[in-house]
């Protein structure tokens, strides 16, 4: 499918750096692993190193805003899961 890590490194940094997603959104598009995301990442700063600083930006807003994230997508599973017992 690639023709080399790099190749796929810098396509999903710049994913990353054009979306602002997440590690877990850039796996599912490019159908790979998170693991593969993360360690292609890394390969940034060493292939790309202005690219990487871009990333690990978007990155790091990701990480500071996961715990919010996550506390909103639970209230909206509780006001599913209210919605659909009332009649």
């Amino acid at each position: 499918m690639w023709e080399s890590i790099a190749q796929r490194a810098a396509a999903c940094g710049e994913y990353i750096v054009r979306t602002k997603c997440t590690v877990r959104a850039c796996a599912e598009h490019f159908g790979m692993s998170k693991s593969t995301v993360h360690k292609d990442t890394e390969r940034l700063a060493v292939l790309n190193a202005s690219l990487w600083e871009q990333v690990r930006a978007v990155l790091g807003v990701n990480l500071q805003e996961r715990h919010l994230r996550g506390g909103d997508a639970t209230r909206r599973m509780y006001a599913l899961r209210r919605a659909q017992n009332m009649p």
